[in-house]
């Protein structure tokens, strides 16, 4: 019997938190040892505590390596231990790395630099705009995006990397068979099919709020660094953005108006010292080791000069014409905002102003006459 699965079977049987796994973990050389066991020998383990102890010596015998590998690989679940090849590497560099990850779909190839890619749940039609971008633009320079499946930026990055082309994987804070949040059923079915979902929590594990903390720290870990796109000032993507520090990894933020709740949190982090980032070079720049070669923009991207906020008007614009109301609640901007932008659009002949404040995209119109 392979020995991941004497792990698992002690994890899930003994209800051992990270922590707790990683100590047994450095003090016995398989899991089948520690199952074999005598008491006075486990309670030589270093670092546990009295209840943690009392547990390991009362329930081990519970656990049931067979078992647990047939219903792992009956549902697809991979398991990884600490060690194994196929561990990623930047996750085994932590302090505090989990002894087991139950994966489905494929990981990303040791190569592959990762990005993780946070930020609020309610985040705003801009924010997610910007997330979206970002991922599709990262991904088809070769780097794959992290993030946690949570809706908002999270939601936007992995679809937005999907679009791309690109690898992305959902880190989740509940066992890998348990959707959430359900609403994305279907793109966890893209995620898995496309690139890989990941979970340190064993198989029916609940979401549980405090899972998501732990979890964070695995988002972080997997990526050579996290950008934070839009965060209260008690957002999650704050720990994320902290357990990069922690981890010594690269943090950056997308700056975002002081009158924005929702840019308090990555406000206070370039004040912090976070690496303002207003395009995806500002990223990569950090890694000149990778020797990228920026691509150039195709005829029918977006224009490499706009800014974010110029860009996220524009991709709302069309041949359907729009009110400049509509595009103010799309992307979530202020009407002075939206009005200025679209000022400086129609200046480069991006944006046509119709009749009653109504907008559209001149060559979008010139394209479909042809």
């Amino acid at each position: 019997m392979d020995d991941r699965y004497y792990w698992a079977a002690l994890q899930i049987a003994v209800n051992l938190g990270y922590r707790s796994l990683y100590h047994l973990y450095r003090y016995f050389p398989s899991g089948r040892s520690v199952l074999e066991a005598d008491i006075e020998d486990i309670k030589r383990v270093p670092h546990l505590r009295p209840q943690v102890l009392e547990r390991i010596i009362q329930l081990r015998h519970k656990a049931d390596p067979e078992q647990t590998a047939e219903k792992l690989q009956k549902s697809g679940t991979q398991v990884i231990l600490l060690g194994d090849p196929n561990y990623p590497p930047a996750l085994a560099q932590i302090a505090d790395p989990p002894v087991i990850l139950y994966t489905r779909g494929r990981l990303p190839e040791p190569t592959m630099p990762l990005l993780a890619v946070v930020g609020s749940r309610r985040a705003t039609p801009y924010g997610k705009a910007i997330a979206r971008r970002f991922a599709m633009d990262l991904v088809k320079l070769g780097w794959g995006i992290v993030s946690g499946m949570a809706r908002g930026i999270d939601t936007a990055a992995h679809e937005g990397a999907l679009e791309g082309g690109g690898y992305t994987m959902a880190v989740f804070g509940c066992g890998i068979n348990i959707c959430y949040p359900k609403e994305n059923k279907k793109l966890r079915e893209l995620i898995e099919a496309k690139g890989g979902v990941l979970s340190e929590f064993p198989p029916d594990s609940g979401p549980h709020p405090r899972n998501f903390p732990i979890r964070n720290r695995l988002i972080s870990g997997c990526s050579l660094g996290t950008l934070v796109i839009e965060a209260g000032e008690r957002s999650g993507a704050l720990i994320t953005a902290y357990k990069a520090l922690e981890q010594g990894r690269d943090v950056f933020a997308i700056p975002g108006s002081p009158t924005n709740k929702y840019s308090k949190g990555t406000n206070r982090l370039i004040k912090q010292g976070a690496k303002l980032v207003e395009c995806i070079e500002d990223i990569i720049e950090e890694y000149p080791y990778l020797c990228w070669e920026i691509p150039p923009t195709p005829k029918k991207g977006l224009d490499p000069t706009l800014t974010l906020e110029e860009s996220c008007v524009l991709r709302n614009l069309g041949l359907e014409p729009m009110h400049i109301d509509q595009l103010v609640e799309k992307t979530g901007l202020s009407v002075s905002t939206v009005g200025s932008i679209l000022t400086k659009l129609e200046f480069k002949g991006l944006a046509k102003q119709l009749p009653g404040n109504y907008y559209i995209n001149p060559e979008i119109e010139l394209e479909a006459e042809r």
